[in-house]
């Protein structure tokens, strides 16, 4: 395909096609549309060219800082580290007291507390599913999958094989009797005593009811108000009984459902009281455009552009072979006083745009890429036009955007200004547009108060996302010294103070009246017990939702909700509001203890597999988020801000010399062969250990070699690089020169 001039933007045909199919239906003229792109560009563009250069500035400066403080032979002090980044301005100085003052938002995010998706938006059947991850079946959860390390173990003849056990059955059930006993408890009896649930009408409203077995009497609900309402015609006979504790709904469905079902509804035989649980689980999802996304060119981001028009629209689909996947519809009911009463059947959708670091292609002003975040912004906006009028997503009249890898307030202040000039470019409202904050820079972190200020008419969200703020210590102290092991840098007092402060700020400013205070993901896809058993600690903190990789995650993690008073928990916290010392923010894990070289090497091993495992599915398939075998083969959720860390960390160990790129090249070569191994049945997956030629192996060792050089410590150019690449000229080279020597010795 070719381009087309609009004024001095030059469109790929790919992306004019797209906003011309977007734009149907929203009132917006494709010319007037890039007009008004060409005239935002040219205004903003110079603004975003300065606060990137203004980051090049202070990775100078702090470099210079600890190259003299090691060559003076001096330790690492804190206090001292804080007092220099006060000095160059890295650290701003704290204005009066405020709160943050967003209107318009929807309860799902202003009021309930509750599990978050993410999910890349350029793969159709993930977004649909996550979109659809509203509501999922405790059985199903419960019951788990094979080759997970599930909620109920595979003991005692609980195994799970080809066909339905219905020893698990039994045991799927006895779990969600007693989760439904703690969240949502009968006035002196179990669920697993109840024969069959009917409603009662008294003094106007109906009551639950509940039959218990051998002709033991009825009891009630021990808090009747949980009660919310029912489907079908006769409440003495309900096809399903809705319920509600702490903001979050339950369905106990009581007649047996129709078409194809799963696990324990499917299978498990004869009369009970009721047939599946569905669980209101994740109440909001980010539609990702960014760090799960292999979005590398103009023909990508169409499809990134149009699937989210889809969702937006509500018509988007995808063809499972089997079946169409397609957006679930609302649930009715009818409430306990009569009332006609219709839950949402798909979770409330946010979308993440790029960092304003990234440029693209897919259009240019006066032959230069422009910067790719306002093009995301236009576009995004755009195709969320179609939900104003029909308020399919948001009952409130917004759009969500979620803005990653902001530094600092001058970044979020120039993101809001981007976002006002585009509603005036679209004919909207200002504050149409509302902001997630990713805390995941260290001069966020720092400045996080500050931050909230620069949008505070516009934030709806501050998010804690540890991985790329791993990666981000990582560079910015790259010259300090080495660094502990991963693990060793995520149990370090600087996360517990980042992760402190981060619901601290956002209590101060008040924002949990109008938005989330989030945290991040749980990386172990596969490992649901681990999640159920670890991941209340997310609420526990402070936090009104978290990250899950998956809707059966969401089912999960949304137990904890149900368990745990977040509201209550805010109020506590809230008696004491003292800011967490930066000093303890900036702590740096730095190795300070002798490594064998047992342990340095089978980190290294470690690492290398990691990184290969993920980069050859992002640059040989374009997949830019997937559950990879980590180094003891148990599936990881992998994306950029995972391979952030990792590139980073072997980089830094390089500089300090923990590692020589000998040991690198022979261990890059060794996982690759394991790699390989681990992927035989990977569709379209192509060996690394051939020639160890290819632009996937060379990229990963790329990646580590130039670490310190890349901006950030950012993976996204030579990632694009080498995609753009094999889309170009296939995955294997034979008989290319490698840029780097030694692989195919290793």
């Amino acid at each position: 395909m070719g381009a087309r001039q609009i004024g001095e933007l030059q469109i790929d045909d790919h992306i004019y096609e797209a906003v011309t199919s977007i734009a149907q239906g929203t009132g917006v003229e494709v010319e007037d549309f890039f007009n008004k792109l060409e005239a935002i560009i040219r205004d903003l563009a110079p603004r975003n060219a300065e606060l990137l250069e203004k980051r090049r500035e202070f990775e100078r400066q702090i470099n210079a800082y600890f190259t003299e403080l090691k060559a003076s032979g001096r330790d690492f002090d804190k206090a001292d580290y804080t007092a220099f980044l006060k000095s160059i301005g890295y650290i701003v100085p704290e204005g009066e007291g405020f709160e943050v003052g967003t209107l318009n938002v929807d309860p799902e995010i202003a009021a309930v507390s509750g599990p978050q998706l993410v999910t890349p938006v350029d793969k159709a059947q993930l977004a649909l599913k996550a979109r659809n991850g509203r509501w999922g079946s405790i059985f199903d959860a419960f019951y788990g999958q094979a080759g997970d390390q599930n909620v109920i173990d595979e003991t005692d003849g609980k195994e799970i094989g080809d066909g339905y056990n219905p020893a698990r059955g039994d045991a799927v059930i006895a779990k969600t009797n007693d989760t439904l006993d703690e969240i949502l408890p009968l006035d002196g009896a179990s669920y697993a005593d109840v024969e069959r649930f009917t409603l009662v009408e008294h003094g106007g409203t109906q009551l639950l009811n509940a039959i218990l077995k051998d002709d033991r009497g009825t009891v009630g609900l021990q808090d009747p108000d949980k009660l919310v309402g029912f489907s079908g015609d006769d409440p003495t006979q309900p096809e399903s009984i809705l319920l509600k504790n702490k903001g979050l709904h339950v369905e106990l469905r009581t007649r047996p459902l129709k078409g194809v079902e799963k696990v324990v509804r499917e299978h498990h035989g004869g009369e009970r009281a009721f047939y599946d649980v569905q669980m209101e689980a994740a109440v909001t999802t980010i539609m990702d455009m960014e760090d799960s996304v292999a979005a590398v060119d103009a023909q990508d981001k169409a499809l990134v552009y149009s699937n989210w028009a889809g969702l937006m629209r509500g018509d988007l689909e995808h063809d499972m072979g089997s079946h169409m996947r397609r957006m679930n519809p609302d649930k009715e009911f009818t409430t306990k006083t009569g009332e006609d009463l219709t839950m949402p059947g798909g979770s409330m959708l946010l979308v993440r745009n790029v960092g304003q670091h990234l440029y693209t292609d897919a259009v240019t002003f006066g032959g230069r890429d422009i910067p790719e975040g306002f093009l995301d912004a236009m576009v995004s906006v755009l195709g969320a036009m179609h939900d104003l009028k029909s308020a399919k997503n948001s009952k409130h009249g917004s759009i969500y955007i979620v803005k990653p890898k902001m530094h600092g307030p001058d970044e979020v202040a120039a993101t809001s200004e981007l976002f006002g000039r585009v509603e005036d470019a679209l004919g909207l409202e200002r504050n149409t547009i509302k902001l997630g904050i990713m805390d995941e820079e260290q001069r966020t972190s720092v400045n996080l108060g500050e931050c909230e200020r620069a949008a505070k008419d516009r934030v709806v969200f501050i998010n804690t996302g540890f991985l790329d703020r791993t990666g981000d210590l990582l560079h910015t102290a790259m010259k300090a010294g080495p660094m502990e092991t991963k693990a060793n840098i995520q149990g370090g007092s600087w996360l517990d103070a980042y992760e402190r402060s981060n619901v601290i700020t956002g209590l101060r400013t008040m924002l949990q009246r109008v938005g989330q205070i989030g945290k991040g993901m749980w990386a172990r896809s596969t490992d649901k017990a681990g999640l159920l058993d670890q991941k209340h600690n997310h609420p526990e903190a402070g936090a009104n939702t978290a990250w899950v990789p998956n809707p059966m995650a969401a089912v999960l993690h949304a137990i904890h909700y149900h368990t745990r008073d977040v509201d209550a928990i805010q109020a506590a916290l809230s008696d004491d509001l003292t800011p967490v010392e930066k000093a303890e923010i900036l702590n740096l894990p730095l190795l300070t203890r002798e490594m064998g070289a047992e342990e340095r090497l089978e980190r290294l091993d470690e690492y290398a597999q990691s990184l290969l495992g993920y980069v050859v599915h992002w640059v040989d398939n374009g997949v830019g988020c997937s559950a990879i075998p980590n180094f003891e083969d148990v599936k990881l959720m992998e994306d950029l801000a995972t391979l952030r860390i990792g590139s980073q960390l072997l980089a830094n160990w390089l500089e300090h010399g923990i590692i020589t790129q000998d040991e690198v090249i022979a261990s890059f070569g060794k996982m690759a062969k394991r790699v390989d191994g681990q992927s035989t049945k990977v569709a379209n997956y192509n060996n690394m250990a051939v020639n160890y030629d290819g632009p996937a192996f060379q990229t990963a060792l790329d990646l580590v070699f130039h670490g310190t050089e890349a901006e950030n410590g950012y993976t996204e150019a030579s990632l694009r690089e080498a995609r753009r690449d094999v889309k170009l000229n296939g995955p294997q080279r034979g008989g290319v020169e490698p840029k780097w020597q030694g692989g195919s010795s290793a």
